[in-house]
């Protein structure tokens, strides 16, 4: 798959037969719906696109998850999310016997993920856990952290839902589950195996778990879904309405590059111009871009499609051995 972005003769959603979509900064953010999200979503279901809804959060039940989606006027079913906790409960079937006994750091989301896998789940590393699996819960303190850290260093294999550094909330970024992994980690010297985004493997299950055979990766974050779609092979598109943002994405390293960019999920029902290089300009649609003494240089076309052809632009200056300056965009007619 390219590192470029790609082009399509259709909208995506004709393109593609199911979207892996984000949550948070995708979907909805903070307690509301992204205006565009429930419309975008429900016309992609119409259109026949197949939708999963994929997240690293790993402390609520998937049904739960769909509730409070279906709140926000995006109808969802429990099978129609796919949780961190539940994709570290099938890492663990890959690494310890039927039946291992496994001490949970986390929330009921990844209790009751790792006791549907036939795991018997334990409360004290005096159990002699085969396993400690951690994920991100607000209710989880020093003791749940000591507790894990005594049964590792007492043999326990180590394994977490997601190391996300950090997560967002209404007041602003806080410390996510990677932050409190870290703790244990040091307290440990043990690095565990991780099963969320951008580990491949999630998204190769969310494939599996709605029958994709031509699935699309839909996040806001360059670091975590769009890593995470190029790591397992999936085309990805960004989208503006989250984390990351146009400066981000023109200096994106080529292991996070998205396949599409939007400005919000109705980048779904739209036709992408494929990127053209003519001469030392990068056209796409009506809009075209150049790097110039190391300096972007973009002119004409949609907003959006300025950005594309400045992402083209830059990246092959990039992949070239060049230095971009990116300090002062030109103006692109999106939130940079």
């Amino acid at each position: 798959m390219t590192t470029g972005l790609l082009g399509s003769s259709g909208p995506l959603w004709t393109e593609y037969d199911a979207a892996l979509v984000d949550l948070d900064g995708v979907a909805y953010k903070g307690p509301s719906a992204i205006p565009s999200a429930p419309p975008a979503l429900a016309d992609a279901r119409e259109a026949g696109m197949r939708v999963l809804f994929v997240t690293n959060n790993a402390s609520r039940e998937p049904g739960e998850v769909a509730a409070h989606l279906t709140e926000l006027g995006i109808p969802a079913g429990d099978d129609e999310v796919l949780t961190a906790a539940q994709a570290g409960a099938a890492m663990l079937t890959e690494h310890l016997a039927a039946g291992a006994s496994v001490l949970i750091i986390g929330g009921k989301g990844l209790r009751t993920s790792v006791a549907e896998q036939g795991f018997r789940v334990v409360t004290s590393a005096d159990e002699r856990p085969d396993a400690v699996i951690q994920g991100f819960a607000p209710e989880v303190g020093w003791k749940d952290l000591a507790e894990g850290t005594y049964a590792i260093n007492s043999g326990a294999r180590f394994f977490a839902t997601n190391l996300d550094l950090t997560l967002p909330t209404e007041r602003g970024f806080a410390p996510g589950n990677g932050s409190l992994v870290r703790a244990v980690t040091t307290a440990t010297e043990v690095t565990p195996a991780s099963a969320g985004k951008p580990e491949p493997g999630m998204f190769q299950l969310a494939a599996r778990k709605v029958g994709a055979e031509r699935p699309l990766v839909v996040g806001d974050r360059l670091d975590t879904d769009l890593k995470g779609a190029r790591a397992a092979g999936i085309p990805g598109l960004l989208v503006l309405t989250g984390v990351s943002d146009v400066r981000e994405a023109l200096t994106a390293p080529a292991d996070q590059r998205p396949s599409y960019i939007s400005a919000d999920l109705g980048g779904l029902a739209e036709t992408h111009p494929s990127p053209i290089l003519d001469g030392a300009w990068w056209h796409v649609g009506d809009a075209r871009a150049q790097v110039w003494e190391g300096h972007l240089r973009v002119d004409g076309g949609t907003p959006m499609d300025r950005v594309r052809a400045a992402c083209s632009a830059v990246w092959g200056a990039l992949d070239a051995g060049e230095s971009v300056s990116v300090e002062t965009l030109p103006h692109l007619g999106v939130a940079s």
